[in-house]
């Protein structure tokens, strides 16, 4: 801590101190507002400036200073709730002697509440002219210079409720998740769709193919996995009877980071029995289309710089069909296994041993496609290769009926027509398990229970996974997955003298 910063603070404690001894509770808890902010703005457009409101009616509003300017017997500042903002206005005869000297010792960032009937300013400034003054809690700490805010992106995640007090596009991006996650909700419910919930501790971690966090339960005695995806569980349901699903999941990943990837993450599965795939790109299309346009009011939108038109219908393609659209290689190449794998070692791709032309077409594709494509494409015919839940094509089995969709360069969703063959599920489960060879990376364990429940019937059925963090960063224009999320992980802090310290070793 800088000390400017020290010295700052020490004048903020010697004022709480003063207080207290004046008899003033820095933390009182009986204050109760009955108005919001943003209902006093319409109550007061009609004042012409200079005016008081003639109703006489006394207002009750509590919120954080976040500008003040102070005057010899008068004062004005700036108070912020969730609603909104408007100037206070406090005079000392007004007041009383004992309420106005207390204040001279108030800060920007304390939390205070009043009492007041609405004014206008000479500027015309719907303001509170205020009768009572209550001090709700003392803010030890100065908030950051109101014109460069919260610079320090790292500071801006790991002191959230900083930059939610001092940004208000931080504020914004957050509702605005809220919003997105509600509508998802409704669109889904509207459509017959029942929201459930599913294991976070898994047994056997399924569903995705991932390294995940293990856990140990003492009771039971007995190493569990924090869960990578809901899908089996999802399925199970289907088995069970129920024949639309969606759960809105926390899901965990022991990973890497970066601005698309958190240890800890959101996603939206849903699951629909007697639905292909097809099925679930109309809806997926419908859908996000609709968010947007309940949330920009506009299918239209920027992301970082780009404009990405969500307006529907969609492009389709097959993956061999963007591979030769977009990354430019001859069709006939791609029908020679040979050929596919050899183009692959060319670019620079590393191929495990067992790995087959499928595998070489998806990380081709990852390579040299995937980031041209910024307006929304649904990517079909996906290899059987890297699609073990997926169903085979029934014309070509090599490919499955599957799409991911992506936007700005990314992938937004996976879906697919559902295996429901227990005995070709089981052989997927097993060769998957095989080619995973001496990663230890990767935990695969082949699900017994789930084949159990796949030999009782499940429906034909489409499902498919949504990010939902992604989804908000492409909605509210957010560069990285950390501006969508509250509290993202990050390292554990560094004191700025042992991060100086370092920089001297180095160097």
């Amino acid at each position: 801590m800088s000390k400017e910063n020290t010295q700052i603070l020490n004048q903020r404690r010697e004022k709480a101190d003063a207080l207290s001894d004046l008899g003033v509770n820095l933390y009182s808890n009986g204050f109760k507002p009955d108005n919001r902010i943003k209902e006093l703005i319409p109550k007061g457009e009609h004042l012409a400036a200079e005016t008081l409101d003639e109703t006489n009616y006394t207002y009750s509003i509590a919120g954080r200073i976040m500008s003040m300017r102070k005057f010899g017997k008068a004062a004005f500042f700036h108070l912020v709730d969730s609603s909104g903002r408007i100037q206070v206005y406090i005079k000392k005869d007004a007041l009383g002697d004992e309420i106005f000297s207390s204040f001279k010792k108030w800060d920007i960032g304390d939390i205070v509440g009043i009492e007041g009937k609405l004014f206008k300013t000479k500027t015309g400034e719907l303001s509170v002219l205020a009768d009572k003054l209550v001090m709700i809690s003392k803010s030890l700490r100065p908030l950051p210079e109101k014109f460069h805010g919260l610079t320090d992106v790292e500071t801006r995640y790991r002191q959230r409720y900083v930059d939610l007090i001092v940004t208000p596009q931080s504020r914004e991006t957050f509702k605005k998740r809220v919003e997105i996650v509600r509508l998802i909700r409704e669109f889904l419910s509207n459509r017959g769709f029942m929201e459930v919930e599913t294991p976070m501790m898994h047994s056997v971690p399924g569903g995705a193919t991932a390294k995940p966090f293990k856990t140990h339960h003492n009771a039971l005695d007995m190493e569990l996995f924090l869960r990578i995806a809901p899908e089996l569980y999802l399925k199970r349901l289907l088995v069970g009877g129920f024949e639309r699903v969606f759960e809105i999941n926390r899901n965990f990943r022991n990973e890497g980071l970066s601005t698309r990837h958190n240890p800890e993450f959101t996603m939206l599965e849903f699951y629909q029995a007697y639905a292909t795939y097809h099925d679930l790109m109309e809806l997926t299309e419908e859908m996000i289309s609709w968010l947007c346009d309940e949330v920009n009011d506009t299918m239209e939108i920027e992301y970082q710089g780009t404009r990405v038109n969500l307006a529907p219908p969609w492009k389709r393609m097959t993956m061999d069909e963007a591979l030769t659209e977009v990354a430019g290689i001859d069709a006939a190449d791609l029908a020679d296994d040979e050929k596919v794998l050899s183009l692959a070692r060319e670019k620079g791709i590393q191929l495990e041993e067992q790995a087959g032309p499928g595998k070489a077409k998806t990380e081709l594709f990852e390579l040299l496609v995937e980031e041209k494509l910024i307006d929304p494409t649904f990517i079909t015919a996906y290899p059987t290769e890297v699609s073990p839940l997926a169903r085979r094509n029934e014309e070509n089995p090599d490919v499955t009926d599957r799409f991911e969709l992506f936007v700005t360069g990314r992938e937004l969703a996976n879906a697919f027509s559902e295996l429901n063959d227990p005995i070709d599920q089981r052989q997927r489960f097993q060769k998957q398990i095989d080619e995973k060879g001496n990663d230890d990376e990767i935990h695969s364990v082949l699900d017994e229970d789930f084949v159990r429940a796949l030999e009782y019937g499940m429906p034909s059925a489409a499902g498919e996974g949504i990010g939902i963090d992604r989804l908000v960063m492409l909605l509210t224009d957010s560069p990285s997955i950390r501006d969508v999320i509250l509290f993202p992980h990050l390292k554990p802090e560094v004191p700025k003298e042992q991060k100086k310290k370092k920089k001297k070793k180095s160097v």
